[in-house]
């Protein structure tokens, strides 16, 4: 299995969906994250983080409430956001980081 590193390293860019199963939020926010793969498809990847099985990860991010979205190009952070978002707010992020640099 690949390593959060190399998961993150894609030259396109990385949505991470921090959630936990007991987080009302992040239940609502499953299918808009969802609809967001849909609707861009293979110009993204989308990675789904359980932060009680990936505790130390959790940490090491310091993510302090879920959900948290992240997305990722080439290994770095380019964008954060903690709560339920949009479709459409989560898309304008990851066209802007999906044009070429």
């Amino acid at each position: 299995m690949a390593s959060f590193k190399e998961l993150i390293a894609a030259d396109k860019p990385v949505l991470v969906d921090f959630h936990a199963t007991w987080c009302q939020p992040c239940k609502v926010l499953s299918p808009i994250v969802e609809e967001v793969k849909k609707r861009m498809g293979d110009r993204i990847k989308v990675l789904k983080i359980d932060i009680d099985r990936n505790q130390t990860l959790a940490q090491n991010l310091a993510i302090q409430g879920v959900p948290t979205l992240i997305i990722y190009r080439k290994g770095e952070q380019k964008w954060r956001q903690s709560g339920v978002l949009s479709a459409e707010a989560i898309i304008e992020q990851l066209e802007y980081f999906a044009s070429p640099a």
